[in-house]
């Protein structure tokens, strides 16, 4: 229960955070978490196609 609790607490404070920066973002516009969301999606997009499509 020991090496539980930390973890538990730890997981709290991350989900926690990752909410006020969300909470974060749509203060500072729409736009601005639309724009975020474009980003990180063509990031991935980019990372899995370099995976798995490789340079032919």
């Amino acid at each position: 229960m020991k090496r539980i609790l930390p973890g538990l607490l730890f997981v709290t404070l991350l989900s926690l955070s990752g909410c006020q920066l969300i909470g974060d973002i749509f203060k500072a516009g729409v736009w601005s978490g639309i724009l975020l969301v474009v980003v990180v999606v063509g990031i991935i997009i980019f990372i899995i196609a370099k995976v798995f499509g490789g340079s032919k």
